[in-house]
């Protein structure tokens, strides 16, 4: 053995070949945190000074290769100066320097994944093999950052600006058969011959036979473009990739410039630039944010490990009430592998439930990321039903029939009678009572809440509902079935709106004060838009439905009278009396037209200033900071006011809830870190500056505690 460490060992294969073995222990993935970096230096110091070694294979000992850097260590990291930051990544970039400037041919097996750093220390290396079922890439950009370990640098000179520009500033990661296309990997054969390969590969390269230190140079050396070619490939990238991320999100702008600088420079040099730039994008507010919304992201899953460990294996499900919504869990359900009977009590509902289920498949296939056979597969794992012949097997029944609290009584005490004593049954409202639904049953136990959001199958949040009787094999249950079905489920406890909704209505009460206040609700829309917002709360309502918008006001404000109702009539209240329900009908706030593609696409209406002409009571001046403060403070409120009562446990879990489920901008982190990043004292007095305009803005007292005592929800 050459070195043994918790992390790392090195030891003689055959030949003067020595494997590096990644394998950290304790960890079921291999990162490198600093236990593994000090590890790695000592190493490729014990290769260095060992003249027998003549080859280097890189191997790791776990599933994956290298997932990465060790994220929780980023929060403390960050919080250096920039100074600090750029001399710790030249710190990391001279080991993997060391490792690339061996005197030996060196060759990484790549196993699993290897993203991030675990990429990084791949192309650090002199050849690459690749699992057939392998994905590498380098996903910082997600994470507000660019790659900090030497990917601009050494990435760019082994594909190309082209295909490197790509890769980052998009964050994709790639499966073997695009890493090998572009050149990112030398060669790919199955998992179980990968070691072989890679042995093989560094004999040839021992033996002379492949010029390693010739395949070593480029990347070495500055990139290989004229003045010219490198202005087309830099400029013309830059002006595509700024469209497409945003003045948000500076992340994938900034790499392209950072590659772009350090394109006339050699590796060590291109490194300091590659430093600088990292430092300056982690100490953003974007930065701190995305990293805290992945670090929420692992926190969820952690919690869902938990209910995985009392949960039912759900073998088959069904959903009660077929149309849009039930053909849209019919096919979320059947594509992710779990067959589900749909009932309606009309073919006609039925077969929209089908042809919906179809339609999706179809896009899917269309866009090849799906393959006949499957798709074949999950229209065959849907059967349609107009009766409960089949119920007695159903693990889970979804029931998701008209929000009325008559029907769903109803129909909810008529299918507990067909279905087995374990069976869950699950309702999917939206704002109805959990523990009021639960009246109709015999076995309220097995009753849980199982909110979807429309479109289900690209709205990635699931609200699973506790009602007071729900037992925690139904929640684990319904949370496991909705992770299986390629869901992100938060447990919320019952209240009207539960989270999401609760939290939106004051979001769109405010909307209400200001359209009432005169201000044009188009530049209401752009002012939101520019905060982050994918839609503003006009558009965004007309696509709810302004029929839906009313009667969820209504529920909200007889569950919080103190603060959510309002006897003045409000522009949803103009629109639903003038039939004016939105996209669904084709006017709303907006009109709608039909677009080349089929899609409804708004248009301003003349006639709306006249239909809310009567409900502006007092026209104020307002600017565009006092548009989002109108909007904004209701929505944090409330947000506080959920964790405060226990209707969601954590912090984390509140802000995951509003980024999946209505869209919270994600450079912002969500509701309770966009206050953490004002400030608590710094919010409690600006919400008191907006205290005339009602409940909604007022700071509770454990808020006001906070702000004295210095806390904040992300510490």
């Amino acid at each position: 053995m050459i070195y043994e460490g918790k992390a790392i060992t090195v030891k003689t294969l055959e030949s003067g070949i020595v494997e590096l073995n990644f394998d950290l222990k304790g960890e079921s993935v291999n990162k490198f945190n600093r236990l593994t970096l000090t590890e790695l230096r000592e190493a490729v110091d014990a290769i260095k000074a060992n003249n027998d070694v003549k080859g280097v294979v890189v191997t790791s000992g776990k599933d994956v290769f290298i997932v990465g850097a060790d994220i929780t260590e980023f929060v403390d990291n960050f919080k250096l100066s920039e100074e600090e930051l750029v001399a710790g990544n030249l710190e990391v970039n001279k080991i993997f320097n060391d490792f690339e400037d061996l005197n030996v041919p060196t060759v990484v097996a790549i196993n699993g994944i290897a993203l991030g750093g675990g990429f990084e220390m791949c192309l650090a290396a002199d050849y690459r093999v690749m699992a057939d079922s392998a994905k590498v890439g380098l996903p910082e950009v997600k994470l507000g950052i660019y790659p900090g370990f030497g990917g601009t640098v050494r990435l760019t000179r082994v594909v190309g600006a082209d295909n490197a520009i790509e890769w980052i500033a998009a964050g994709k990661d790639a499966r073997a058969e695009e890493a090998l296309k572009v050149g990112a990997v030398d060669a790919v054969v199955a998992a179980d011959k990968l070691l072989e390969a890679s042995v093989d590969l560094a004999k040839r390269a021992i033996s002379g036979e492949l010029d390693y230190k010739a395949k070593r140079q480029p990347k070495l050396e500055k990139i290989k473009l004229n003045a010219i070619e490198q202005m087309m490939s830099f400029e013309t990238a830059k002006g595509f990739v700024a469209g497409k991320a945003g003045p948000n999100y500076p992340a994938p702008v900034e790499a392209i410039k950072t590659i772009q600088k350090a394109a006339n420079h050699g590796r060590d040099k291109a490194l300091e630039i590659e430093a600088k730039g990292f430092a300056k994008l982690a100490k953003t507010s974007v930065a701190e944010s995305l990293i805290g919304l992945f670090l929420n992201d692992q926190a969820l899953k952690r919690k869902a490990k938990v209910h995985e460990k009392i949960a039912r294996d759900v073998k088959l499900s069904a959903v009660l009430g077929a149309g849009i919504m039930g053909g849209g869990i019919a096919y979320q359900s059947a594509l992710k592998g779990t067959p589900i009977l749909m009932k309606d009590i009309r073919e006609e509902g039925i077969q929209l439930g089908l042809d919906e289920a179809a339609k999706l498949l179809v896009k899917r296939l269309e866009r090849k990321r799906i393959k006949p056979d499957a798709m074949a597969k999950a229209l065959n794992a849907i059967r349609p039903t107009m009766s409960y012949g089949d119920f007695g097997h159903v693990d889970i029944v979804v029931e998701a029939v008209v929000e009325n609290p008559k029907v769903k009584h109803a129909v909810l005490a008529e299918v507990e009678q067909h279905v087995g004593e374990n069976t869950i049954i699950a309702s999917n409202t939206s704002t109805i009572s959990i523990n009021l639904l639960a009246k109709a049953l015999k076995r309220p136990e097995n009753f849980v809440g199982m909110h979807f959001f429309n479109p289900v199958h690209m709205m990635p949040l699931v609200e699973v509902i506790r009602g007071e009787h729900s037992s925690d094999e139904a929640v684990a249950t319904t949370v496991a079935y909705a992770q299986k079905m390629g869901k992100n489920p938060i447990v919320v406890n019952d209240c009207p709106g539960f989270l999401v909704n609760r939290v939106l209505f004051p979001y769109f009460g405010g909307f209400a004060k200001l359209v009432s206040a005169g201000v044009d609700f188009v530049r209401i829309d752009k002012v939101m838009e520019k905060f982050g917002w994918p839609m503003g709360p006009a558009y965004l309502m007309d696509v709810v439905g302004i029929d839906t918008g009313h009667h969820g006001r209504d529920v909200m404000a007889e569950g919080f009278p103190d603060r959510m109702k309002d006897d003045q009539r409000s522009a949803v209240d103009a629109l639903y009396e003038a039939d004016r329900l939105g996209q669904k009908n084709g006017k709303g706030f907006y009109a709608y037209e039909t677009d080349k593609r089929g899609k409804p696409k708004k248009v301003v209406d003349d006639a709306i200033a006249e239909i809310l002409a009567p409900i502006v009571y007092d026209k104020r001046e307002v600017t565009d900071e006092d548009i989002i403060n109108w909007m904004m403070i209701p929505l944090c409120m409330e947000t506080v006011r959920c964790l405060e009562d226990g209707i969601v446990e954590t912090a984390a879990e509140a802000d995951m809830g509003l980024i999946y489920g209505i869209g919270f901008p994600p450079f912002r982190g969500g509701a309770l870190r966009y206050i953490d990043s004002i400030g608590v004292a710094e919010f409690v007095a600006l919400a008191d500056k907006y205290a005339d305009l009602g409940a909604l803005y007022h700071p509770t007292e454990k808020l006001r505690e906070m702000a004295k005592n210095g806390q904040t929800f992300f510490g």
